[in-house]
């Protein structure tokens, strides 16, 4: 067991480093480098939607059927990253910590109601897209 944070940087693995595993393309695992830090992740989430589903299920949560990564589903496209995009636009960082710092301050700083707006939103979008037989995607 690793006592101390892991250092994550993540990046896209060439195709040719990829394996087709059941129709679903999936990438090498992480490699560890000295000093217990991660220096490459690859892209693991079909066993992270593994464990997720095993989680919701262990703890009673119905799993409802959707793609993998619906735009029209996904609040954070529009609801979160929308206004963190502009917030962020224009401004210049010079260490990761500053950025951190930033974003820990504009999330701090974000009124309850954004993400129940957000949360909410979730409803009439399931709906629509229900009605319109997933030919739904809104722009």
């Amino acid at each position: 067991m690793f006592t101390e944070t892991l250092r994550i940087h993540a990046f896209q693995e060439p195709k040719a480093m990829r394996k087709d595993v059941g129709g679903t393309v999936a990438c090498k695992s992480a490699l560890r480098s000295a000093g217990n830090r991660l220096s490459r992740v690859s892209d693991q989430r079909i066993h992270s939607a593994n464990l997720t589903q095993q989680w919701l299920q262990r703890y009673g949560w119905e799993i409802l059927p959707h793609p993998a990564h619906s735009p029209d589903l996904a609040p954070s496209d529009f609801h979160l990253f929308g206004p963190l995009k502009r917030h962020l636009g224009g401004m210049a960082f010079e260490t990761e910590d500053d950025l951190i710092s930033e974003l820990r301050n504009w999330f701090d700083n974000l009124d309850v109601d954004f993400f129940r707006v957000g949360i909410n939103s979730l409803l009439s979008r399931w709906q629509k897209c229900i009605d319109l037989h997933g030919d739904y995607v809104e722009k």
